[in-house]
């Protein structure tokens, strides 16, 4: 490595995954070529990596939010193009982020065109802020993690569903609470001491959860906010629908239909399951396949009766849809569902559209997952989206379901002791 060559990583190199950070370089030579990289390894072990060529300018320095990239994994100016273009270094691969108590460890550094190192830098990407509690939770049927923010409150309480395929995660649960919200994360099936498969799903345990998240100290918000993804995403129009106490319901790329399973309520089946066609998998050269049409119509005549009842919901609802997702036609659902409140006379409802993005719209800077395994498929499917837009889309939507959030689920005052 050259002692010359300085890497900084502003405003400092432990910071929480949702915040930018600037990549600086200094000490090169006038106009030197560089190749920047970043890598990280996942909690299953697998690696990703990116790589970015710069040029810099005449006093020797490269600065990412201002220059652009010539090639690589990315190119243009693309401030955190190191972190969101990381890719596997085995195709099909998604970051698995799911424990909130270790940080992202990326490794920064420069390389000579040749390829010999001449800095490089640690970053740590924390999950959990600063004073935020994290306590695993077991109590009657609940399975999940609360986050809990420092200070005395009062906060808003969301009940976040990362339920499909098993287990638990708490990504985006803990950066929430982080944000200055109690967030219950909860397993639906393949967690703890939980079933491993399920046949039905039961909405009185979602019932059970908000009642939980409602008793907590430090909430404020006489309703609850739901935030959901994918197939959590039906889940949260049958939660909003059905159960009082919700107030603000975030779906993303979901469906419009209860899907795959039939959902209960006091032990009365209320929704059958709108089916898939694994036969309408399409597959590419890639390896992975096309599923964006596998389901069935849901506005076919025999299938009308899985529709879920929205118009019922008292809660507000933001609607988000990526143009490309290609797990399913999420954009179609979102128009369905618009279509379908302003039918019954209701405006209860913002809707949001990103072109060029794909499924998995999560909190922002994470690598960008082309594909991967489908946990009902079984195999490597495409999720859809151009990388670029994607993460612009993730930042863009974070700051969009925080101000949602915290808008719409209003908190009591806390109450202030006289003095003396």
């Amino acid at each position: 490595m050259s002692s010359q060559v300085r890497l900084r990583l502003l405003p400092r190199a432990r910071c929480m995954f949702d915040e930018p950070l600037q990549v600086k370089v200094a000490g090169l030579r006038s106009r030197q070529v560089v190749n920047l990289r970043a890598r990280a390894t996942d909690e299953k072990g697998v690696m990703f990596s990116s790589m970015a060529t710069y040029k810099a300018d005449g006093s020797g320095e490269v600065d990412l939010q201002r220059d652009p990239s010539l090639s690589g994994t990315y190119t243009g100016v693309q401030p955190m193009g190191l972190l969101w273009s990381m890719r596997p270094d085995t195709l099909h691969k998604r970051f698995t982020k799911i424990c909130s108590l270790n940080p992202q460890v990326v490794k920064f550094s420069v390389h000579e065109e040749e390829g010999g190192m001449l800095a490089e830098a640690t970053n740590e990407r924390l999950l959990v802020g600063d004073g935020v509690i994290r306590r695993p939770v077991k109590d009657g049927n609940i399975r999940g993690v609360l986050f809990t923010p420092p200070g005395e409150g009062p906060f808003p309480a969301v009940l976040d569903l990362y339920t499909f395929g098993g287990g638990l995660s708490e990504k985006r649960a803990s950066l929430l609470a982080s944000r200055g919200f109690v967030v219950l994360t909860v397993a639906l099936y393949g967690y703890d001491d939980m079933a491993k498969n399920i046949k039905e799903v039961h909405l009185d345990y979602f019932e059970e959860a908000i009642a939980f998240l409602k008793k907590q100290d430090k909430v404020g918000s006489k309703a609850v906010g739901v935030i959901s993804i994918s197939k959590s995403g039906d889940l949260a129009l049958s939660i909003a629908s059905n159960l009082p106490d919700v107030g603000v319901t975030v779906w993303i790329n979901g469906c419009s239909a209860n899907t795959m399973l039939p959902l209960y309520y006091n032990k009365s089946q209320i929704l059958p399951a709108l089916m898939f066609d694994l036969s309408r998998m399409i597959p590419t050269d890639s390896g992975a396949f096309n599923c964006k049409y596998v389901m069935q119509n849901a506005l076919a005549e025999e299938n009308k009766a899985t529709l879920i009842p929205i118009e019922r919901a008292e809660g507000r609802f933001l609607f988000v849809a990526s143009e490309d997702d290609l797990n399913w036609d999420s954009k179609a659902y979102m128009e369905n569902m618009v279509e379908r409140l302003q039918r019954h006379g209701k405006d209860n409802f913002e809707s949001v559209c990103y072109p060029g993005a794909g499924h998995y719209l999560e909190p922002p800077y994470g690598p960008y997952c082309p594909s991967s395994v489908h946990g009902v498929a079984g195999k490597p499917v495409l999720w859809g989206g151009e990388a670029t837009s994607h993460a612009a889309a993730e930042v863009h939507l974070w700051r969009k379901i925080q101000e949602f959030l915290r808008t719409h689920l209003s908190c009591d005052a806390p109450q202030t002791k006289a003095r003396l």
